[in-house]
């Protein structure tokens, strides 16, 4: 069997489903024809835009505006065929030149969300604009003003038509993201899933792992986490499992159907769901248990000081650095009770299991060792 049937991509294909494109990806495409507008007084239409796995995606225009020192695009979002609150939103970008050694600024406009509450990878105050899509604009950025010897010194305001009104459907008001949507996606890709695709999908995934021999298999819950499992094991792509929210899918699967070895590795606040005895880690059908985290870390060491500090923390991140400040291994801790939970649902089947738990930067913050 050829290894090219096997890994995420297939597991896509699979599905039969249309993949879209993130808010990030949006807001890089509207960023780029803006820019290229303000220095040629043309607006690319379609616009390309180059993702972090390699894709080009075209982007049409749905607003373009040119005024002087400033120019807006706007794109509208198309989430292909995942159930995706922000489908159809008209993400707009405004850039405006700043002098020469400004650097790239970035605003929240209307409907884009502002951090007031630590524990996010954004400090407080920052608009709520996430790392890659801010790196992916950065890179956009430098790229046009190269093609027309530009400085690439500006400011980009990024807003979403009634990206306040969409929020209230998500969870950024209770994370202390206020005045809108957060710009997210870390490939700038959205992988639609309906439930019974994505998870006949994953047992298709272990079925051809197994048939081309392989007996180490990683189920992971995003592309961040597949990197770290191949730097670590240097594990092909047809061993790798797409999980996504679906650790029980997973589990449940290769209990009939065993493999030597599973590596379970993902962000901490989804594997901290697992350590909780949580079987279906999206956002919308279970929460980060900050109670629980707290009686871990207690576990661990932490004084009932710290303890109430972790079960009043922000988010998982925010937990995970107060302990990491006070040496107390969180992060080792919910590893290993998410491979108990792990070898709980296994029943006994002979599999030996391993958690690595990541931060969002794909840094490994945690381990349970093999058992």
């Amino acid at each position: 069997m050829s290894e090219a049937k096997g890994g995420r991509s297939a597991q896509l294909k699979h599905t039969g489903l249309r993949p879209g494109w993130t808010t990030g990806a949006c807001a890089t495409a509207a960023t780029t024809a803006a820019y290229t507008a303000l220095l040629t007084g043309d607006f690319p239409d379609p616009v390309s835009i180059t993702l972090p796995k390699g894709q080009t995606p075209a982007f049409a225009l749905a607003v373009e505006e040119l005024d002087g020192e400033r120019a807006t695009v706007g794109v509208v979002k198309d989430a292909g065929d995942d159930p995706d609150v922000t489908h159809g939103a008209l993400v707009r970008a405004t850039v405006r030149r700043l002098p020469p050694g400004s650097g790239v600024v970035f605003r929240a406009g209307p409907g884009v969300g502002t951090v007031t509450r630590p524990g996010l990878p954004l400090d407080v105050g920052e608009p709520a604009i996430n790392p890659m899509p801010r790196q992916m604009m950065r890179d956009h950025i430098a790229r046009v003003a190269a093609d027309h010897g530009a400085t690439g010194d500006v400011e980009i305001t990024v807003s979403v038509d009634h990206g306040e009104e969409i929020a209230r459907s998500t969870w950024n008001p209770r994370l202390g993201i206020l005045g809108g949507l957060s710009i997210l996606g870390t490939t700038g890709v959205v992988v639609p899933y309906s439930c019974s695709a994505w998870i006949d999908s994953i047992r298709r995934g272990v079925d051809v792992a197994r048939a081309a021999g392989h007996t180490h298999v990683a189920g992971c819950t995003g592309s961040t986490s597949e990197k770290t499992v191949v730097a670590e094991y240097g594990l092909p792509e047809i061993a790798l499992l797409d999980m996504g929210d679906f650790a029980g899918a997973v589990l449940k699967y290769v209990r009939r159907h065993p493999v030597d070895r599973l590596t379970v590795c993902g962000g901490f606040a989804k594997l901290s769901k697992l350590a909780a005895g949580h079987l279906d880690l999206h956002s919308a059908r279970s929460q980060v248990d900050k109670g629980f985290l707290a009686e871990l870390a207690r576990q661990g060491g932490a004084d009932a000081a710290l303890a109430a500090e972790v079960a009043d923390a922000n988010t998982g991140l925010a937990a995970l650095q107060l302990c990491a400040a006070a040496g107390v291994p969180l992060g080792d801790l919910v590893a290993m009770a998410a491979r108990d939970q792990a070898l709980s649902v296994l029943r006994g089947a002979p599999v030996a299991v391993d958690v690595i738990c990541i931060d969002r930067a794909g840094a490994v913050v945690g381990r349970s060792g093999v058992h």
